[in-house]
């Protein structure tokens, strides 16, 4: 019996021992410097120069760091970016000082009709108020000789420029004398259509042939 119990403690110092010797032999591992370089190894960045803008990582002509597999398989085949080194960063910004002279030249033709149009438009608008609209002027009855009234007729007869003046005073819309035809004062009290001569560049109304301007003269 003896024989067998020391056997026993044998055995279980022998289990200790080995127990004892993989711990020590794990956290030999776990501790070992070269692993952390290792890892280093792997998350390390590269600087590269983008070629074009990408989502959520720059704008063209911006250095960035990303992940070397990802620039190896996804950014160099594709040229959508180069490393980051003297020939390629001066390659990089000669070709974006040229895109951003064709980007501005394209800017500025394109802007030159959008205005054009927009001007159109107003002036589209502003005949429409003067076709729609009534002018309403107000004017004394004419005195004749032997200091009767003459019903018909106004004190003071109403020319071009009275009415281009009351035009911008009431529609607030600014016309030039040119746009007026009216070869002679109005002189009597009634409702006139007075033509409008506006650009051909704006389109008439349907039905119309051209674009008029009532002028209702009343009695004060």
């Amino acid at each position: 019996m003896a024989h067998i119990q020391c056997g026993r403690n044998v055995l279980r110092k022998l289990a200790s021992d080995r127990s004892l010797t993989r711990s020590r032999s794990r956290s030999d591992s776990i501790a070992n410097p070269m692993l952390f370089i290792a890892q280093g190894l792997r998350f390390r960045k590269l600087e590269v120069i983008l070629t074009t803008s990408i989502d959520k990582l720059g704008k063209a002509g911006e250095t960035v760091k990303v992940a070397p597999g990802y620039f190896r398989n996804h950014l160099m085949p594709k040229l959508l970016a180069v490393p980051n080194i003297d020939k390629y960063a001066y390659l990089v910004r000669e070709q974006r000082k040229l895109y951003q002279r064709e980007e501005e030249e394209t800017i500025q033709v394109v802007a030159a009709p959008t205005a054009k149009e927009a001007k159109i438009k107003e002036y589209q608008a502003a005949a429409k108020r003067l076709d729609n609209a009534c002018l309403v002027l107000r004017r004394m009855i004419k005195r004749n000789v032997d200091k009767s009234l003459s019903l018909n007729e106004v004190r003071a007869p109403i020319t071009k420029e009275e009415i281009i003046a009351e035009v911008a005073r009431q529609l607030s819309v600014n016309i030039q004398p040119e746009n007026v035809y009216l070869p002679s004062p109005l002189a009597t009290f009634g409702q006139f259509e007075v033509p409008l001569l506006l650009p051909k560049s704006i389109p008439l109304p349907v039905g119309k042939v051209r674009y008029t301007l009532d002028v209702k003269i009343r009695r004060k």
